[in-house]
């Protein structure tokens, strides 16, 4: 036999249920960022590739990415590219904060991902993956397309 409660009975039992379980607007799966237009250039001989992407950042604090990986090189690095005057050189950076409701570019000439001893073999037309792990515990395992230098300009 069915059992019929009150509409304000109804949603006092969702209420509760959603408490006891943790359940909230913003953790039913919204990601605070999102990635877009992530692409790696690569470079033959095995020479370093570098990664690109824009992050997004749809909450309302900044989010800084703290770490890269990839199962498909051996080494991953944030590295922002510094002028001075007439030359340039690239420096180890620890973080790069996505502002809040905001974005941050990596992009050629600023911060990037250097990739270098790819595990097998990557060409122009394969997708490999990046790790992007963020300060509030966030990790997206990114698709990057890979392009060939005379795709990227």
């Amino acid at each position: 036999m069915p059992i019929k409660l009150s509409s304000s009975t109804a949603m006092a039992a969702i209420f509760t249920a959603a408490t006891l379980f943790g359940a909230t607007a913003h953790a039913a799966g919204a990601q605070a960022i999102t990635t877009q237009d992530a692409w790696v250039r690569w470079l033959p001989n095995n020479l370093p590739a570098g990664g690109y992407v824009t992050l997004m950042n749809a909450s309302d604090k900044p989010i800084d990415l703290v770490d890269v990986s990839s199962d498909d090189y051996g080494s991953a690095m944030l590295h922002q590219t510094i002028s001075n005057g007439s030359t340039q050189k690239m420096v180890m950076a620890d973080k790069l904060t996505v502002p809040a409701h905001g974005q941050a570019k990596i992009a050629p000439g600023g911060y990037h991902v250097m990739l270098e001893e790819p595990k097998h073999k990557i060409a122009p037309g394969d997708t490999v993956h990046l790790k992007l792990k963020f300060s509030d515990g966030e990790t997206l395992d990114t698709p990057f397309a890979v392009k060939s230098p005379s795709q990227t300009k």
